[in-house]
Protein backbone atom coordinates (compact mmCIF):
# COMPACT_ATOMS: atom_id res chain seq x y z
CA UNK A 1 0.00 0.00 0.00
CA UNK A 2 1.07 3.55 -0.64
CA UNK A 3 2.53 5.36 2.34
CA UNK A 4 1.12 8.68 3.48
CA UNK A 5 3.23 11.80 3.86
CA UNK A 6 3.40 12.69 7.56
CA UNK A 7 3.80 16.25 8.82
CA UNK A 8 4.83 16.05 12.44
CA UNK A 9 3.87 13.37 14.99
CA UNK A 10 0.65 11.52 14.27
CA UNK A 11 -1.80 12.19 11.45
CA UNK A 12 -4.61 14.24 13.04
CA UNK A 13 -5.55 17.53 11.38
CA UNK A 14 -3.70 18.92 8.38
CA UNK A 15 -3.37 22.20 10.28
CA UNK A 16 -1.52 20.55 13.16
CA UNK A 17 1.94 21.20 11.76
CA UNK A 18 1.80 23.07 8.46
CA UNK A 19 5.07 24.18 6.92
CA UNK A 20 4.78 27.06 4.48
CA UNK A 21 7.01 29.15 2.27
CA UNK A 22 6.15 32.20 0.18
CA UNK A 23 7.04 32.42 -3.52
CA UNK A 24 5.81 35.28 -5.76
CA UNK A 25 3.29 36.14 -3.05
CA UNK A 26 1.76 32.65 -3.05
CA UNK A 27 1.80 30.55 0.13
CA UNK A 28 3.26 27.12 -0.64
CA UNK A 29 2.84 24.10 1.59
CA UNK A 30 6.17 22.28 1.81
CA UNK A 31 5.98 18.61 0.87
CA UNK A 32 8.17 16.90 3.42
CA UNK A 33 8.77 13.61 1.65
CA UNK A 34 9.34 13.69 -2.08
CA UNK A 35 9.90 9.92 -2.38
CA UNK A 36 6.38 8.76 -1.50
CA UNK A 37 3.68 7.99 -4.04
CA UNK A 38 0.79 9.45 -2.07
CA UNK A 39 1.55 13.07 -1.22
CA UNK A 40 -1.64 13.65 0.75
CA UNK A 41 -5.07 12.15 1.35
CA UNK A 42 -7.54 14.80 2.50
CA UNK A 43 -11.12 14.22 3.58
CA UNK A 44 -13.09 17.43 3.03
CA UNK A 45 -15.54 18.27 5.81
CA UNK A 46 -17.90 20.20 3.53
CA UNK A 47 -17.29 23.48 5.34
CA UNK A 48 -13.92 24.52 3.97
CA UNK A 49 -11.73 22.32 6.13
CA UNK A 50 -10.19 18.86 5.80
CA UNK A 51 -8.41 16.22 7.80
CA UNK A 52 -5.47 14.10 6.76
CA UNK A 53 -6.09 10.35 6.37
CA UNK A 54 -3.61 7.51 6.68
CA UNK A 55 -3.46 4.54 4.32
CA UNK A 56 -5.84 2.39 6.40
CA UNK A 57 -8.40 5.19 6.59
CA UNK A 58 -8.13 5.65 2.84
CA UNK A 59 -8.86 1.93 2.33
CA UNK A 60 -11.93 2.13 4.58
CA UNK A 61 -13.25 5.33 3.02
CA UNK A 62 -16.84 5.33 1.74
CA UNK A 63 -18.48 8.11 -0.33
CA UNK A 64 -20.98 8.90 2.43
CA UNK A 65 -18.07 9.96 4.68
CA UNK A 66 -17.37 12.99 2.51
CA UNK A 67 -15.30 14.08 -0.47
CA UNK A 68 -11.84 12.46 -0.59
CA UNK A 69 -8.89 14.13 -2.34
CA UNK A 70 -5.92 11.88 -3.14
CA UNK A 71 -2.85 13.60 -4.54
CA UNK A 72 -0.05 11.42 -6.00
CA UNK A 73 3.41 11.64 -7.51
CA UNK A 74 2.90 9.50 -10.61
CA UNK A 75 6.61 8.72 -10.97
CA UNK A 76 6.58 6.45 -7.93
CA UNK A 77 5.91 2.69 -8.39
CA UNK A 78 3.49 2.76 -5.43
CA UNK A 79 1.26 5.18 -7.32
CA UNK A 80 0.93 2.93 -10.36
CA UNK A 81 0.30 -0.09 -8.13
CA UNK A 82 -2.43 1.64 -6.15
CA UNK A 83 -4.16 3.11 -9.20
CA UNK A 84 -4.17 -0.24 -11.01
CA UNK A 85 -5.20 -2.40 -8.04
CA UNK A 86 -7.18 -0.25 -5.60
CA UNK A 87 -8.58 2.82 -7.36
CA UNK A 88 -11.44 0.94 -9.16
CA UNK A 89 -10.66 2.97 -12.29
CA UNK A 90 -10.50 1.43 -15.75
CA UNK A 91 -7.34 1.25 -17.83
CA UNK A 92 -8.13 4.42 -19.77
CA UNK A 93 -8.42 6.54 -16.63
CA UNK A 94 -5.35 4.96 -15.03
CA UNK A 95 -3.32 5.52 -18.20
CA UNK A 96 -4.40 9.16 -18.34
CA UNK A 97 -3.39 9.73 -14.71
CA UNK A 98 0.02 8.14 -15.29
CA UNK A 99 0.73 9.69 -18.69
CA UNK A 100 3.95 11.70 -18.87
CA UNK A 101 3.15 13.64 -22.05
CA UNK A 102 -0.23 15.30 -21.94
CA UNK A 103 -1.88 18.45 -23.22
CA UNK A 104 -4.67 20.32 -21.46
CA UNK A 105 -8.02 18.60 -22.01
CA UNK A 106 -11.29 17.82 -20.26
CA UNK A 107 -13.45 14.83 -21.19
CA UNK A 108 -16.26 12.96 -19.55
CA UNK A 109 -15.49 9.33 -18.83
CA UNK A 110 -18.08 7.07 -17.26
CA UNK A 111 -19.36 8.68 -14.07
CA UNK A 112 -16.45 11.11 -13.78
CA UNK A 113 -14.21 13.56 -15.54
CA UNK A 114 -10.69 13.16 -16.89
CA UNK A 115 -8.93 16.51 -16.86
CA UNK A 116 -5.37 17.57 -17.68
CA UNK A 117 -4.29 21.14 -16.94
CA UNK A 118 -1.05 23.10 -16.91
CA UNK A 119 0.34 25.51 -14.33
CA UNK A 120 3.01 28.18 -14.53
CA UNK A 121 6.16 26.68 -13.06
CA UNK A 122 6.72 28.56 -9.78
CA UNK A 123 9.36 26.18 -8.47
CA UNK A 124 12.48 28.19 -7.50
CA UNK A 125 15.07 28.28 -10.27
CA UNK A 126 12.62 27.08 -12.96
CA UNK A 127 11.42 28.92 -16.05
CA UNK A 128 7.75 29.97 -15.65
CA UNK A 129 6.99 28.93 -19.24
CA UNK A 130 8.12 25.37 -18.45
CA UNK A 131 4.58 24.65 -17.37
CA UNK A 132 3.84 21.83 -14.92
CA UNK A 133 1.16 19.28 -15.82
CA UNK A 134 -1.59 18.17 -13.47
CA UNK A 135 -3.90 15.22 -14.18
CA UNK A 136 -7.26 14.87 -12.46
CA UNK A 137 -9.97 12.27 -12.07
CA UNK A 138 -13.12 13.78 -10.59
CA UNK A 139 -16.21 12.14 -9.21
CA UNK A 140 -18.85 13.80 -7.04
CA UNK A 141 -17.23 12.37 -3.90
CA UNK A 142 -13.64 11.67 -4.94
CA UNK A 143 -10.75 13.51 -6.58
CA UNK A 144 -7.54 11.81 -7.68
CA UNK A 145 -4.76 14.09 -8.88
CA UNK A 146 -1.24 13.27 -10.08
CA UNK A 147 1.85 15.32 -10.88
CA UNK A 148 5.63 14.91 -11.25
CA UNK A 149 6.72 18.33 -9.94
CA UNK A 150 5.40 20.48 -7.14
CA UNK A 151 2.28 22.45 -7.95
CA UNK A 152 1.77 25.80 -6.26
CA UNK A 153 -2.00 25.58 -6.82
CA UNK A 154 -2.30 22.29 -4.92
CA UNK A 155 -0.16 23.57 -2.08
CA UNK A 156 -2.13 26.81 -1.84
CA UNK A 157 -5.48 25.01 -1.67
CA UNK A 158 -4.09 22.56 0.89
CA UNK A 159 -3.03 25.57 2.97
CA UNK A 160 -6.55 27.00 2.77
CA UNK A 161 -8.03 23.68 3.83
CA UNK A 162 -5.65 23.70 6.78
CA UNK A 163 -7.09 27.10 7.76
CA UNK A 164 -10.72 26.02 7.20
CA UNK A 165 -11.08 28.36 4.19
CA UNK A 166 -10.84 25.83 1.36
CA UNK A 167 -13.34 24.26 -1.05
CA UNK A 168 -16.27 22.31 0.36
CA UNK A 169 -16.67 19.63 -2.33
CA UNK A 170 -15.19 18.24 -5.52
CA UNK A 171 -16.65 20.73 -8.01
CA UNK A 172 -15.58 23.80 -6.02
CA UNK A 173 -12.16 22.18 -5.54
CA UNK A 174 -11.87 21.84 -9.33
CA UNK A 175 -12.92 25.47 -9.76
CA UNK A 176 -10.34 26.69 -7.23
CA UNK A 177 -7.62 24.55 -8.78
CA UNK A 178 -8.37 25.96 -12.24
CA UNK A 179 -8.27 29.50 -10.86
CA UNK A 180 -5.01 28.98 -8.96
CA UNK A 181 -3.42 27.38 -12.03
CA UNK A 182 -3.84 30.58 -14.03
CA UNK A 183 -3.53 33.16 -11.24
CA UNK A 184 0.25 33.77 -11.67
CA UNK A 185 -0.30 34.62 -15.34
CA UNK A 186 -1.31 38.17 -14.46
CA UNK A 187 2.14 38.91 -13.09
CA UNK A 188 3.80 37.09 -16.00
CA UNK A 189 1.88 39.13 -18.59
CA UNK A 190 2.76 42.38 -16.80
CA UNK A 191 6.41 41.36 -16.77
CA UNK A 192 6.37 40.59 -20.50
CA UNK A 193 4.60 43.89 -21.20
CA UNK A 194 7.20 45.80 -19.19
CA UNK A 195 9.98 44.07 -21.13
CA UNK A 196 8.55 45.03 -24.50
CA UNK A 197 8.05 48.63 -23.25
CA UNK A 198 11.72 48.75 -22.29
CA UNK A 199 12.80 47.39 -25.67
CA UNK A 200 10.64 49.96 -27.47
CA UNK A 201 12.21 52.73 -25.41
CA UNK A 202 15.67 51.45 -26.26
CA UNK A 203 14.72 51.36 -29.93
CA UNK A 204 13.59 54.99 -29.85
CA UNK A 205 16.85 55.88 -28.12
CA UNK A 206 18.78 54.12 -30.88
CA UNK A 207 20.41 51.47 -28.65
CA UNK A 208 18.59 48.36 -29.80
CA UNK A 209 21.43 46.92 -31.88
CA UNK A 210 22.26 44.18 -29.36
CA UNK A 211 18.67 43.32 -28.37
CA UNK A 212 17.68 40.78 -30.99
CA UNK A 213 18.45 37.96 -28.57
CA UNK A 214 16.08 39.49 -26.01
CA UNK A 215 13.33 39.78 -28.61
CA UNK A 216 13.78 36.16 -29.64
CA UNK A 217 13.73 35.03 -26.00
CA UNK A 218 10.50 36.89 -25.36
CA UNK A 219 8.83 35.47 -28.46
CA UNK A 220 9.93 31.97 -27.48
CA UNK A 221 8.38 32.44 -24.03
CA UNK A 222 5.12 33.62 -25.57
CA UNK A 223 5.04 30.61 -27.87
CA UNK A 224 5.60 28.25 -24.92
CA UNK A 225 2.81 29.86 -22.91
CA UNK A 226 0.35 29.78 -25.80
CA UNK A 227 1.22 26.17 -26.52
CA UNK A 228 -0.58 25.11 -23.35
CA UNK A 229 -2.85 28.03 -22.48
CA UNK A 230 -4.86 27.94 -25.71
CA UNK A 231 -5.91 24.27 -25.32
CA UNK A 232 -6.44 24.89 -21.59
CA UNK A 233 -8.96 27.62 -22.39
CA UNK A 234 -10.69 25.27 -24.81
CA UNK A 235 -10.71 22.50 -22.22
CA UNK A 236 -12.46 24.74 -19.71
CA UNK A 237 -14.94 25.72 -22.41
CA UNK A 238 -15.76 22.08 -23.16
CA UNK A 239 -16.09 21.39 -19.45
CA UNK A 240 -18.68 24.15 -19.13
CA UNK A 241 -20.60 23.11 -22.27
CA UNK A 242 -20.75 19.39 -21.48
CA UNK A 243 -24.29 18.66 -20.34
CA UNK A 244 -23.24 15.34 -18.79
CA UNK A 245 -21.48 17.21 -15.97
CA UNK A 246 -24.71 17.77 -14.10
CA UNK A 247 -23.04 17.42 -10.73
CA UNK A 248 -21.02 20.59 -11.30
CA UNK A 249 -22.84 23.21 -9.25
CA UNK A 250 -23.68 26.79 -10.29
CA UNK A 251 -20.95 28.24 -8.06
CA UNK A 252 -18.29 26.03 -9.62
CA UNK A 253 -19.49 26.78 -13.16
CA UNK A 254 -19.45 30.52 -12.48
CA UNK A 255 -15.91 30.30 -11.14
CA UNK A 256 -14.76 28.17 -14.09
CA UNK A 257 -16.33 30.66 -16.49
CA UNK A 258 -14.47 33.52 -14.82
CA UNK A 259 -11.25 31.52 -15.05
CA UNK A 260 -11.86 30.89 -18.74
CA UNK A 261 -12.49 34.61 -19.31
CA UNK A 262 -9.26 35.45 -17.49
CA UNK A 263 -7.35 32.98 -19.65
CA UNK A 264 -8.90 34.51 -22.76
CA UNK A 265 -7.84 37.98 -21.61
CA UNK A 266 -4.30 36.82 -20.84
CA UNK A 267 -4.03 35.18 -24.25
CA UNK A 268 -5.23 38.34 -25.95
CA UNK A 269 -2.63 40.35 -24.06
CA UNK A 270 0.04 37.83 -25.05
CA UNK A 271 -1.04 38.11 -28.68
CA UNK A 272 -0.75 41.89 -28.44
CA UNK A 273 2.73 41.61 -26.88
CA UNK A 274 3.77 39.16 -29.60
CA UNK A 275 2.57 41.53 -32.33
CA UNK A 276 4.48 44.38 -30.69
CA UNK A 277 7.63 42.27 -30.52
CA UNK A 278 7.26 41.30 -34.18
CA UNK A 279 6.72 44.94 -35.18
CA UNK A 280 9.71 45.99 -33.10
CA UNK A 281 11.88 43.28 -34.65
CA UNK A 282 10.76 44.39 -38.13
CA UNK A 283 11.51 48.03 -37.29
CA UNK A 284 14.92 47.03 -36.00
CA UNK A 285 15.60 45.02 -39.17
CA UNK A 286 14.47 47.95 -41.32
CA UNK A 287 16.71 50.27 -39.34
CA UNK A 288 19.71 48.02 -39.84
CA UNK A 289 18.84 47.62 -43.53
CA UNK A 290 18.63 51.38 -43.94
CA UNK A 291 22.00 51.84 -42.25
CA UNK A 292 23.51 49.20 -44.52
CA UNK A 293 22.02 50.84 -47.61
CA UNK A 294 23.48 54.20 -46.61
CA UNK A 295 26.91 52.68 -46.18
CA UNK A 296 26.66 50.86 -49.48
CA UNK A 297 25.61 54.11 -51.15
CA UNK A 298 28.67 55.90 -49.79
CA UNK A 299 30.90 53.09 -51.03
CA UNK A 300 29.16 53.22 -54.42
CA UNK A 301 29.75 56.97 -54.69
CA UNK A 302 33.43 56.56 -53.82
CA UNK A 303 33.74 53.78 -56.39
CA UNK A 304 32.00 55.92 -59.03
CA UNK A 305 34.37 58.82 -58.34
CA UNK A 306 37.53 56.76 -58.52
CA UNK A 307 36.56 54.54 -61.45
CA UNK A 308 37.42 57.10 -64.21
CA UNK A 309 40.49 58.21 -62.27
CA UNK A 310 41.69 54.61 -62.11
CA UNK A 311 41.02 54.24 -65.81
CA UNK A 312 43.06 57.32 -66.66
CA UNK A 313 46.00 56.42 -64.43
CA UNK A 314 45.97 52.88 -65.76
CA UNK A 315 45.81 54.04 -69.37
CA UNK A 316 48.64 56.55 -69.04
CA UNK A 317 50.72 54.27 -66.86
CA UNK A 318 51.53 51.76 -69.60
CA UNK A 319 55.14 51.81 -70.82
CA UNK A 320 54.44 52.31 -74.51
CA UNK A 321 55.73 54.90 -76.95
CA UNK A 322 53.43 57.70 -78.04
CA UNK A 323 51.97 58.63 -74.66
CA UNK A 324 50.91 62.33 -74.87
CA UNK A 325 53.16 64.86 -73.08
CA UNK A 326 55.64 62.13 -72.18
CA UNK A 327 58.55 64.54 -72.73
CA UNK A 328 56.87 67.67 -71.33
CA UNK A 329 58.00 68.81 -67.86
CA UNK A 330 54.52 70.21 -67.20
CA UNK A 331 52.81 66.90 -68.04
CA UNK A 332 52.27 65.78 -64.42
CA UNK A 333 50.58 69.07 -63.44
CA UNK A 334 48.38 68.96 -66.52
CA UNK A 335 47.41 65.36 -65.72
CA UNK A 336 46.55 66.14 -62.09
CA UNK A 337 44.49 69.15 -63.14
CA UNK A 338 42.64 66.96 -65.62
CA UNK A 339 41.83 64.45 -62.89
CA UNK A 340 40.60 67.19 -60.55
CA UNK A 341 38.42 68.56 -63.33
CA UNK A 342 36.97 65.10 -63.94
CA UNK A 343 36.11 64.73 -60.23
CA UNK A 344 34.49 68.17 -60.21
CA UNK A 345 32.39 67.29 -63.26
CA UNK A 346 31.32 64.02 -61.62
CA UNK A 347 30.28 65.76 -58.41
CA UNK A 348 28.33 68.33 -60.39
CA UNK A 349 26.57 65.60 -62.35
CA UNK A 350 25.72 63.56 -59.24
CA UNK A 351 24.29 66.61 -57.51
CA UNK A 352 22.23 67.53 -60.55
CA UNK A 353 20.74 64.04 -60.60
CA UNK A 354 20.03 64.19 -56.87
CA UNK A 355 22.26 61.27 -56.02
CA UNK A 356 24.25 63.18 -53.43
Amino acid sequence: MVNIVRRGPGLGKLSSAPNFSIYRGIPLLIEDNMNQGLIHALLLDGQGGARLLDDQQVNRWQPEQGCLWLHFDYRQPDTRRWLEQHSELDKVAVSALLSEATRPRATGHGQGLLIALREVNLNPGADPEDMVAMRLWLEPQRIISTRNRQLASVQTIAARLAQGKGPANSDTLLAELAFELQRPLGEIVEELDDQIDELETRFLDGILETSRGELMTQRRRLIEFRRYLSPQREALGRLLMDKDNGWLGPEAKTSLRETQDSLHRYLENMDAIRERSIALDDARANQLSEQLNKRMFVLSMITALFLPLSFMTGLLGVNLAGIPLADNVAAFGVFVATLVLMVALQVWYFRRRGWI
